[in-house]
């Protein structure tokens, strides 16, 4: 009886064997400890010998750069030590189709210059058309760009849906983002289809059917959209996307058709409303509106977001979701079901080390071991409970009259004064999660709700209720995910992860210098924030239910711009040294203990990290471009993100989101477009977050430069007795080579291939005061 149990379950929670890698964390650990003890210890012995105040200040500043890095390598043991994944059988669903639970579905977009509405239109075509019932499905589109064009794209979307879904559900269409299926050149061959000659014609008319809506959104301009006769787009005259009252649109409603039939599900298109007078918490707030709009128009107990480049590549995705969320013997394991970030037309060797495969590969897998996966902000499956702050059910006593018997004037204060949406509230946290209700019953027709939604979406609704706080998407960050998922956490919740193969979501990884930048310093900002806020994990440890190690564990990305300051004042070492003629390591002699250590921990540490990457079945040159970009990420995006918080927290400035640039590529041609001749090349431009890098370049080619000179010249005699040696030479050299790409813009660039005079102004500036510092007696 037990094994028959056991074959029944949806799914399975496999520990991942890592012993060998744990020797090695402990063997890599060992060396920074025993590093740490020699400097120490030299220090002592130098500070007995009277040694110069110059020399033993640059080893102090190395003992504290080197005592970080041994917590950094500590935090990430922690969260490596104990992966997990979970198997899914969404086959054992097949006899309880009655049993799913409704689904609405976010897609969020803000821009549509940078996030193309075609781009947008494929993501929702590829929810629309996803293997679950569509009318337990609603997808809902958030445009806080306020765009006529958006509007337009998806409305026509809606239209090509009624053709394009029957069409993957007929012939098994394996990706149902149109622009992938269409690239591929194996698109044009389906899965048990005996009449060939049928299906190439229905492919051939389909696909002729998304060119002409390609042709149709990429040709809408705003202005004769918004003035057309049938006043259409009326709602959108005079519309500037930060002041606006609010615009939602039903542009499909599937709620009169039988919930488990298979039409195309519901497309609501939703423009929250703006003014420059209120706070609107960047993605964050859109997506509460989405979540109160849903609220009181369909109130599915699960909710998925994912981003507007976020499609759905496995079609079960949501199959899949279900496997966890309904497979455990409590909704505590559950509380989110949150899938990798993967990307598609992916450039190879990941120059500009955005890809973070072996980020989640080793990182995220060992913390889904521990209390659960990080909310990663898009392809995330939500219990609705769950976040409007539904403790788990062995929750502590003070919270139960909320999950018992909630009273009216609880739920107002909590939820706002629409009524609709209390009375939605309170089914949810008072019901059954897991039980859909006849759509005829609760929703008779969407578009009676839109008055309502308005009145939730409206930017004073949130005054006086615990939406951003104990409710919602948290304020307060410009990761909004990852604050979200740590209060969730804490209030006892667990999460698991969701990895299907095929991966259940691709999106588009930024290219380019400027776009990479942009979006790791927005994510260093928003850490940074959490970590200086009540918010921060270690608080939430020691107050609220975050288990120690979990804590820990979302310590590794929250300390990312802490980072920059250690990683950057560590590089500066060296070409200090070499300038004014200092050391910072021990001497390159056989006898010297402390040299060794360094040089098994230099070579062990690149040789571990090298096998992680051939253990996620990437390049030895994907590691390399990953290593140099650790490197520029931190002396340019997280320190300048180190460097706006603080100024933030001291009144001094305000931090701006920043909106990626999203491209979308083809798989079939390798992420690069057709006239881009180096899309892996970096790109530059006059931001500001280039110029500490361009400093830095320049600084370490000035001093191999000296450091050369000195070893010819034969002038480096003293450094038998605390001169610059041969190892800060080398550190200098690793400097150039990680910097090469800044190094080939000040040399041999041309156009964005080539730093600004502007930038290179600036950091000529820095690195002369340095010098002049440098060298001072």
């Amino acid at each position: 009886m037990a094994s028959a149990k056991t074959k029944l379950r949806l799914q399975e929670r496999v520990p991942l064997p890592r012993t060998a890698w744990k020797l090695a964390d402990l063997a890599v650990l060992f060396l920074l400890l025993a590093l740490l003890a020699r400097r120490a210890s030299s220090l002592v012995a130098a500070g007995g010998a009277g040694a110069a105040p110059a020399c033993t200040w640059c080893w102090v500043a190395a003992l504290i750069c080197e005592a970080w890095f041994t917590v950094v390598w500590l935090l990430n043991m922690n969260a490596k030590w104990n992966p997990v994944r979970f198997d899914t059988h969404p086959e054992r669903l097949a006899e309880r189709t009655d049993e799913l639970p409704a689904v609405d579905m976010f897609v969020t977009t803000a821009d549509p210059k940078l996030e193309p509405p075609l781009v947008t239109v494929n993501t929702v075509l590829s929810l629309l058309a996803l293997d679950y019932p569509a009318g337990k499905l609603s997808c809902y589109v958030s445009d806080d760009g306020c765009s006529a064009v958006t509007c337009y794209a998806l409305r026509e979307a809606a239209e090509f849906a009624k053709l394009w879904v029957p069409f993957c559900k007929k012939h098994g269409v394996k990706v149902r983002a149109p622009f992938v299926y269409f690239s591929e050149r194996g698109g044009a061959a389906a899965d048990d289809d005996d009449d060939v000659v049928e299906f190439l014609r229905a492919w051939t008319s389909m696909k002729n059917e998304y060119e002409e809506l390609v042709r149709r959104i990429e040709n809408a301009e705003e202005y004769s959209l918004v003035r057309r006769a049938d006043g259409e787009f009326a709602e959108f005259v005079g519309a500037d996307r930060r002041n606006h009252p609010t615009i939602i649109k039903v542009l499909w409603d599937s709620s009169n058709q039988d919930a488990a039939g298979d039409g195309i599900p519901s497309l609501v298109y939703v423009s929250r409303e703006k003014s420059p007078t209120q706070n609107h918490h960047f993605k964050a707030g859109a997506m509460n509106v989405l979540t109160r709009v849903s609220g009181v128009v369909t109130n599915a107990p699960i909710m998925l977001n994912v981003d507007c480049d976020m499609f759905a590549n496995n079609p079960q995705v949501a199959l899949h979701a279900m496997c966890l969320l309904l497979g455990f013997d409590d909704d505590v394991h559950s509380g989110f079901v949150q899938a990798p970030q993967k990307f598609y037309g992916a450039l190879k060797d990941d120059p500009f080390g955005n890809q973070l495969q072996v980020i989640f590969e080793k990182v995220v897998s060992g913390v889904a071991g521990i209390q659960g996966i990080y909310y990663c902000g898009t392809g995330c499956f939500h219990r609705r409970k769950v976040m409007y702050g539904v403790p788990p059910d062995n929750a502590a006593a003070t919270t139960t009259s909320m999950k018992d018997s909630p009273s009216y004037k609880e739920l107002q204060n909590r939820f706002g004064r629409s009524n609709e949406l209390i009375e939605s509230a309170r089914s949810i946290i008072s019901g059954d999660m897991f039980r859909i209700r006849t759509p005829t019953v609760v929703v008779p027709d969407l578009t009676s709700r839109i008055e309502a939604a308005k009145q939730v979406s409206a930017c004073s609704y949130e005054t006086g209720t615990s939406w951003g706080q104990e409710v919602g998407w948290v304020y307060g960050s410009m990761t909004e995910d990852v604050l979200t998922g740590q209060r969730i956490h804490a209030a006892g919740w667990r999460s698991a992860i969701l990895n299907p193969d095929p991966p259940a979501f691709l999106g588009g990884a930024p290219t380019g210098g400027p776009a990479s930048l942009t979006q790791y310093k927005r994510w260093a900002t928003g850490l940074l924030e959490i970590l200086l806020s009540r918010h921060n994990p270690i608080l939430l440890s020691a107050f609220k239910r975050l288990d120690f190690r979990q804590c820990v564990a979302y310590l590794v990305i929250d300390v990312w711009p802490v980072r920059a300051p250690f990683e950057v004042c560590y590089a500066l070492l060296g070409p200090y040294c070499i300038i004014a003629n200092h050391s910072f390591l021990p001497k390159v002699t056989a006898s010297e203990p402390g040299f060794l250590i360094l040089l098994v921990l230099f070579l062990g540490y690149n040789v571990y990290n090298l096998g992680e990457y051939k253990d996620c079945r990437l390049s030895v040159r994907a590691w390399w471009n990953n290593h140099r970009m650790q490197r520029i990420v931190s002396s340019s995006a997280w320190l300048l993100a180190f460097l706006t918080v603080v100024l933030k927290t001291l009144g001094l400035s305000e931090t701006v989101f920043e909106v990626t640039r999203k491209e979308q590529k083809s798989s079939s041609d390798g992420g690069a477009d057709a006239d881009d001749a180096d899309p892996g090349r970096f790109t530059f431009d006059s931001s500001p977050v280039f110029v500490p890098p361009t400093a830095l370049t320049m600084l370490s080619i000035v001093a191999v430069a000296v450091g050369a000179w000195r070893l010819v010249a034969g002038a480096g005699e003293e450094g038998v007795s605390g001169g610059s040696g041969v190892g800060e030479l080398v550190c200098c050299g690793w400097l150039v080579l990680c910097f090469w790409p800044f190094v080939r813009g000040l040399v041999g660039g041309r156009g964005s291939y080539s730093i600004p005079w502007s930038v290179r102004l600036k950091a000529a500036l820095l690195v002369a005061a340095f010098v002049h510092l440098s060298t001072r007696k």
